[in-house]
């Protein structure tokens, strides 16, 4: 009778979160803003997509961790979470259901109806089913990878044929689920299988038009090296990757070094306009380079530092990305990434992702769609370099120029309307503001940010229309 009546309940929530997700989620479906550049909600308001890579989410948490990590995100500001479907074609749940029959793609593992699998939960797919529609509930989207890069390029991986099977199959599925964003690729050149790509992502905008579909590259790739002209591909990502300046030695073209603010200033430039972000900057806590964990690891301060200087280029959001989290990894678990020690309960709460929230309200706090970057505004002989890179993006209205030392930033002034400008500093690492006076809104000018010029002493020169 308990089993019968927990069985009734555990239903009866899942319906309710799919009610919750189809009829009661204001935001909508996704769209592409007017002039191409940014995301807005159906309704047309600003979209400002602040990501977190939650890769594992689907394989690694159960029902109540999954609730856990998704309130938490909801309450940092968070409102995309990537995550792969399928990490390898053996995957099972934290239930222990498998997602597909004798790993392969073409062959889901679906329970018939909506009754218990065979190891008394949900299957796979109900459970995927069930967070998605959890994040809905939250007003958050789900951008999802339908199949890992590495799951298609090795030998007797994923082939063009089933890879129409299945992708016709997560069409059909999620098609009427509006906090949906497809996400193709998954850490891989486009060039490597690149048909088995183009098939996914045609299929996928054949079935399903309604969700905006990208693609995940490789590090220190953008994915409109191969699918900028592609009709499915809605949006630009880029993944800037891991390493330091130091460590990036290719010689290959489209290799930017840590500079991410370059990947955008290239896609931005491109014909027909869609827009770009940084879907995979260096994670919080993972080490350069990714593969030595003896080496220094990435802090909260570098993560500000790819926000604002991507998103200031003109990127329409950025994922933030944490070493923990991005694989869930639990306590005593062997066979963690790239050094991943601390429990990702624990590494949700690293200061990165907590501060990410203030620039999302920074850039929404403005007119957003008439911003365009713009380094005229900052004079030219003190743009700098690397660390010491200025960068600036506006409006009519008002200007943002980033230091992530700190410093003195020399600004041309009359960029923006008005007789006078208001002068303030923002502080990403806590959102404050502090006024800096009202000026003249002409002629040349320096503003001293407060503090030593050290690495991390980063700050935001807003210029408003007083």
């Amino acid at each position: 009778m308990y089993k019968k009546l927990s069985l009734i309940i555990v239903c009866a929530l899942a319906c309710l979160a799919f009610t919750l997700s189809s009829d009661n989620f204001p935001q909508g479906r996704l769209k592409i803003s007017a002039n191409k550049r940014y995301f807005t909600t159906a309704d047309g308001k600003p979209f400002f997509w602040l990501g977190d890579t939650g890769w594992l989410l689907f394989s690694k948490l159960n029902r109540e961790d999954a609730e856990k990590y998704l309130e938490d995100r909801r309450a940092k500001g968070f409102n995309v979470i990537q995550v792969m479907v399928l990490h390898s074609l053996g995957v099972v749940n934290a239930y222990g259901d498998s997602a597909l029959v004798h790993k392969n793609v073409a062959t889901p593992r679906v329970t018939e109806g909506s009754t218990f699998g065979e190891k008394g939960q949900y299957d796979y797919w109900d459970h995927v089913d069930y967070i998605v529609d959890l994040a809905a509930t939250k007003g958050i989207y789900i951008a999802m990878v339908p199949v890992w890069g590495s799951n298609v390029k090795m030998r007797g991986g994923v082939n063009q044929k089933d890879a129409k099977v299945y992708a016709e199959f997560l069409a059909v599925r999620y098609k009427n689920r509006p906090n949906i964003i497809w996400m193709n690729g998954g850490d891989v050149p486009g060039s490597d299988s690149i048909k088995v790509w183009k098939t996914i992502g045609s299929i996928l905008y054949q079935a399903d038009p309604s969700h905006l579909i990208t693609f995940h590259p490789r590090g220190r790739t953008q994915s409109s090296i191969w699918f900028h002209h592609e009709t499915w591909l809605s949006f630009n990502c880029f993944q800037s990757g891991h390493r330091d300046y130091k460590q990036d030695t290719s010689k290959k073209d489209f290799k930017y070094g840590e500079d991410n603010w370059k990947y955008v200033n290239s896609d931005y430039k491109k014909l027909p306009v869609k827009p770009t972000l940084d879907a995979e900057p260096s994670y919080e806590g993972i080490p350069h380079g990714l593969h030595d964990t003896t080496l220094a690891r990435w802090t909260a301060a570098d993560v500000r530092r790819y926000a604002y200087w991507s998103v200031f280029a003109g990127g329409c959001g950025y994922t933030y990305g944490n070493n923990s989290v991005m694989q869930m990894h639990k306590p005593g678990e062997k066979g963690a990434s790239y050094g991943a020690k601390a429990a990702w309960f624990d590494a949700i709460n690293d200061p990165g992702a907590s501060q990410m929230v203030y620039i999302k309200q920074l850039m929404l706090s403005r007119p957003y769609f008439e911003r365009v970057p713009d380094q005229s505004i900052i004079v030219a002989a003190k743009q700098g370099k690397k660390y010491n890179y200025l960068i600036a993006t506006r409006g009519k209205n008002y200007a943002f120029v980033y230091t992530y030392k700190g410093g003195t930033i020399n600004v041309n002034l009359g960029k923006t309307s008005g007789r006078q400008i208001k002068a303030s500093w923002f502080n990403p690492r806590n959102g404050e503001t502090k006024t800096i006076g009202t000026f003249a809104n002409l002629g040349t000018k320096a503003f001293k940010a407060p503090g030593a010029v050290k690495d991390g002493n980063d700050w935001v020169l807003i210029l408003d229309k007083a």
